[in-house]
């Protein structure tokens, strides 16, 4: 069920001279491609949305746009609105919100895993390939096929990015390991999502990753029914979702984040920028799941150190190695192109 829209009290701006002015009374909006519910992506921003109001005070609203041209549609509605702050929730709405922002410059708009400043529109930047890159470390020391793979929704730079962190971070604790990967072109198909990965398992995959929001409930679901499979969750923290197979997490800790943006436009500071978040600071991590922690190897825990200060220090980058023995992609498994 979609969560209802929040419109709640105004509350007044702060004065800055030298910051663009923001609308008085800020309002904050939240658009996402797919559901909130699927216990990641769209979830944590919606609990963003809800930490800014907690926090701030000020009146929130949330729409779900999944085409381009609803998302387009939606990003100009809260604009001709005056909402003052927009979050644009995906690397998807880059192009739309240019648009949109060039027609309304009095409104800001913060496009998750964006790629570039233009008007008043800033990109939101997860490293997630930080975090995922210490969880394909797990993932290379607890394979026994020496197969592991990966299922992803659409392949956008920033999903693609994580994926090769997590293959690099596999292949740095064990060479002998292969990656097998699929897209589905779809984000909100669980059923989808367990065929491809049931694909997967039938040339050996035996640990999981995934960047497919509510699709890849299903990649838990067929690890679920398959002994000995293990999944790490993505985006959020997902070891609720099957406590005994879920090792860890890469996540994004998106209220946080959501937060100290809002907190900058509320008191007339904020400046269109590029905005990154990686390992240092928290905002991305890699949360282990505490029920793991006496099966793993004991020389595990020190090498994980080493490459998140490594990784924090500029000496490591997860994405900058080629992929070792990379076994192409399994068939798609009914996916859409």
């Amino acid at each position: 069920m979609r969560p209802a829209r929040l419109l709640l009290g105004l509350l007044a701006l702060g004065a800055c001279t030298r910051a663009p002015a923001v609308p008085e009374g800020l309002r904050v909006g939240l658009i996402t491609p797919g559901s909130v519910t699927d216990a990641a992506w769209n979830s944590g921003a919606y609990h963003g949305l809800e930490e800014i109001h907690e926090s701030l005070g000020v009146p929130v609203s949330h729409v779900e746009a999944r085409t381009p041209a609803a998302q387009e549609e939606a990003l100009r509605a809260y604009a001709a609105q005056g909402y003052g702050l927009v979050f644009a929730h995906g690397y998807e709405f880059q192009d739309a919100a240019e648009r949109v922002s060039a027609e309304y410059p009095r409104t800001i708009f913060i496009v998750t895993s964006g790629a570039r400043t233009n008007h008043r529109v800033a990109p939101l930047i997860f490293r997630l390939e930080e975090a995922s890159y210490l969880a394909g470390m797990v993932a290379g020391r607890l394979t026994r096929s020496n197969v592991i793979g990966f299922v992803g929704g659409v392949e956008l730079p920033p999903v693609k990015a994580a994926y090769e962190g997590w293959v690099n971070g596999a292949t740095a604790v064990n060479p002998n390991v292969q990656s097998r990967s699929t897209y589905l072109n779809n984000w909100d198909d669980a059923a989808l999502g367990r065929e491809a990965a049931l694909a997967l398992i039938r040339v050996k995959v035996d640990v999981f990753h995934h960047n497919a929001d509510a699709a890849a409930l299903g990649v838990f679901q067929a690890a679920k029914e398959t002994p000995g499979v293990l999944v790490f969750g993505a985006n959020a923290d997902q070891s609720a979702l099957a406590p005994a197979i879920v090792p860890g997490s890469a996540m994004i800790d998106l209220p946080r984040a959501f937060l100290a943006i809002a907190r900058e436009v509320q008191k007339g500071h904020f400046m269109p920028r590029v905005i990154v978040f990686g390992l240092e600071g928290g905002v991305v991590r890699y949360e282990p799941n505490p029920a793991f922690t006496g099966t793993l190897p004991t020389d595990l825990g020190p090498r994980l150190q080493a490459a998140r200060d490594s990784i924090i220090a500029g000496t490591l980058r997860p994405t900058a190695r080629p992929r070792h023995r990379q076994a192409g992609a399994a068939p798609r498994a009914g996916a859409q192109g």
